[in-house]
């Protein structure tokens, strides 16, 4: 199968995580891939989404939030993008995590960088022309 990519852009209101669901059931249907590979993906951007709603935009507005998926060579690359202040999830990552503190991640938020880091074969972070970019690599199956 030849590179599929697939994008879209959806303002900062949690209303849209129905829309960025449908975006990723459309692209792994068409790519042929597993169904629990796309919830797993929805679940790492549902958590991505959301922060940065909360935490980047402080709130529902309608600033803009960009969502790439391409697969290529067995892997589907996802590029997350934000205009919110610079933040890396990735900068004080810990380097394993145990069953207490994902509960207390979980209460403080965090989730979502721990499931990008359990879930995502790679994932880097970039603060570029004004835009948050987080990127991340997965292999399905």
């Amino acid at each position: 199968m030849p590179d599929l990519h697939k994008a879209t852009l959806l303002p900062a209101r949690m209303k849209e995580l129905r829309a960025l669901r449908r975006f990723l059931e459309g692209f792994f249907a068409r790519a042929h891939l597993p169904h629990d590979d796309c919830l797993r993906v929805n679940l790492m951007l549902e958590e991505l989404f959301t922060n940065t709603v909360k935490h980047g935009y402080r709130g529902e507005c309608d600033a803009p939030i960009w969502i790439g998926l391409r697969l290529t060579q067995g892997s589907v690359q996802v590029t997350y993008e934000d205009c919110a202040p610079p933040f890396n999830p990735y900068a004080s990552l810990p380097t394993e995590f145990s069953p207490e503190t994902t509960l207390r991640s979980r209460k403080l938020g965090g989730l979502g960088v721990l499931l990008t880091r359990k879930l995502a074969k790679s994932r880097d972070y970039a603060y570029l022309y004004g835009h948050n970019r987080i990127r991340l690599e997965f292999l399905p199956g």
